[in-house]
């Protein structure tokens, strides 16, 4: 059975200490991800053995599927538990249409979002609402003033429609400052952020992570296996796929992300502690995140309930501090790279693959 954890010093949120990703249960087709989606009756099994076992904090957002994940997840959590049994996440920005305010962090999007989503969902509150990008770091939309979104989500939060606001992934400065100006104004804090963080991306230790830590903001890192290369899904090689989702076009997106030479080297000496301890290399990959200050609750994804069973167990496996610095050794910073690939499927599914213009801010 997993623990609960605090989310955070800046919220009273108790949460299990593994969160449920939800990209890949939805409509199969449909969507970035619709090549390695589960259905409706695949997915129950799932989310019924993640209730059995302790975990009850799941995370969507509206863009997953373009909207049929959140209407799946809702519907299986409506027929498995009472409302006050599960803590939901969803997440807003990226677009949902071509229409010129389809997406965005305008107040105009985050109402009308927030409505589509509660309605897809069918209930009245979201636990917890996460923007997916920085209000100026989405493509296609306005780079709108960080007031109106601040003042905006504050709004959402007085009207009972989520409890909690989160972030995800965007510089420290642009979430430093959307705090001190969120409390300079007397509007709703961030209590978490949802970032890139795992063995072979650690750029957020550098200042995202210690600010959220000396803050009290929890971190709930999203693609903690590195979309399946620290579970061995890639065998040494992007051309070495051996999952439906390390082959299909979602290789493409794994491998704008990871560019590092020693991605795969660090990937063997996952593997190579995982064998000398008896586990696997995704639960190495887990133990190591969850070794870290301030990491509460990460997002892991699963299509089997074999793997949530292996990513439970991964809780409660204790690394060595050699075993940890032997993991670390080989790690090589990035450059600033960004992560257009996905939001450029997603536009293209819009649209239908119609010529769209994008304007596109590097902030």
């Amino acid at each position: 059975m997993l623990k609960t954890v605090q989310l955070g010093s800046r919220s009273g949120l108790r949460v299990s200490n593994l969160c449920l990703g939800t990209m890949n249960f939805g409509e199969p087709g449909r969507g970035h991800q619709g090549d390695w989606t589960l259905g409706i009756d695949q997915s129950r099994p799932i989310f019924e053995a993640a209730i059995e076992r302790g975990l009850f904090y799941f995370d969507t957002a509206d863009v997953y599927g373009i909207g049929a994940t959140e209407r799946v997840v809702g519907q299986i959590l409506r027929d498995l538990l009472p409302r006050n049994e599960y803590i939901l996440n969803t997440k807003i920005s990226m677009p949902m249409g071509s229409g010129p305010n389809d997406g965005g962090l305008s107040r105009k999007h985050i109402m009308e979002a927030v409505d589509a989503s509660l309605d897809r969902l069918g209930i009245d509150y979201v636990d917890q609402l996460i923007i997916h990008r920085h209000p100026h770091g989405i493509p296609g939309a306005a780079t709108t003033p960080i007031e109106e979104t601040l003042e905006a989500l504050h709004d959402v939060v007085k009207n009972g429609k989520a409890l909690y606001l989160g972030a995800s992934s965007m510089f420290t400065w642009q979430f430093a400052e959307l705090q001190m100006t969120a409390e300079h104004n007397g509007w709703t804090q961030f209590v978490s952020m949802q970032n890139h963080y795992n063995l072979i991306y650690r750029e957020e230790e550098r200042e995202m992570n210690p600010y959220c830590l000396s803050t009290g903001v929890a971190l709930q890192p999203w693609s903690p296996l590195a979309r399946g290369i620290l579970a061995g899904a890639y065998r040494g090689g992007f051309d070495q796929g051996t999952t439906d989702r390390s082959t299909g076009q979602d290789r493409k997106r794994t491998e704008g992300l990871y560019r590092s030479d020693m991605d795969f080297a660090i990937a063997d000496r996952v593997i190579e502690i995982a064998t000398d301890l008896g586990a696997t290399p995704a639960q190495i990959a887990i133990a190591w995140l969850l070794s870290k200050p301030g990491v509460v609750s990460p997002v892991v994804g699963v299509s089997k309930i074999a793997q949530l069973d292996q990513l439970i167990e991964a809780t409660t496996i204790e690394l060595s501090d050699t075993n940890i610095e032997y993991l670390e050794e080989l790690y090589r910073g990035y450059d600033f790279q960004e992560d257009l690939y996905s939001v450029g499927l997603i536009l293209f599914e819009l649209t239908k693959g119609k010529p769209v213009t994008v304007s596109v801010s590097t902030q």
